[in-house]
């Protein structure tokens, strides 16, 4: 009797993990691209260092995916373009007495971002835009509160990004 429950048990446990690959599946179109270099972001916001803030992140989120190795330009198989092209602040809370002034603030930044092969710059092998948001306190010092906020909406972004490019959604 065990031995034809062994028999028949088996088989469905040795199927239920028959389509598990370990790792990340890359989109088919980048499944040459092993390495990206990352040059330095371009701002075209007012916010001081934003660019060197979203190189940073972008640089942390793909060596944590780990599905591509950052590299240089000359032996990268393909290359990040990036621009931090746009940061909306909004409104979340105000104070109980005027609603003009904001007690809790909303920041979304955005990134344009361009996928190059590194051999032939002319042929885009990915694009998009990436949303980053996150929530600040617009007590005290404003513009202390504000870039104190831009690294974690940037990293955001970042992440959002690296997942498009590694996972393909």
């Amino acid at each position: 009797m065990k031995l034809l429950s062994l028999v028949v048990c088996l088989p469905l446990i040795l199927a239920s993990c028959a389509g598990y690959q370990l790792g990340g599946v890359k989109p088919s179109h980048l499944q040459h691209i092993k390495s990206v270099n990352v040059p330095l972001f371009i701002n075209d916001t007012l916010l001081i260092r934003a660019d060197a803030y979203a190189t940073n992140s972008a640089v942390d989120a793909i060596i944590r995916d780990g599905t591509y190795k950052i590299a240089t330009p000359h032996t990268a198989d393909a290359i990040l373009l990036g621009r931090v092209s746009r940061v909306k602040f909004s409104q979340v809370s105000s104070t109980r007495t005027d609603t003009l002034a904001s007690e809790e603030l909303g920041m979304t930044v955005t990134i344009d971002w361009i996928l190059k092969d590194a051999n032939d710059p002319s042929r885009i092998l990915e694009q998009g835009k990436s949303e980053g948001t996150t929530r600040f306190f617009a007590r005290g010092n404003l513009n202390i509160a504000r870039t104190n906020a831009l690294p974690d909406a940037l990293r955001r972004a970042t992440e959002a990004m690296t997942m498009r490019l590694a996972d393909g959604f």
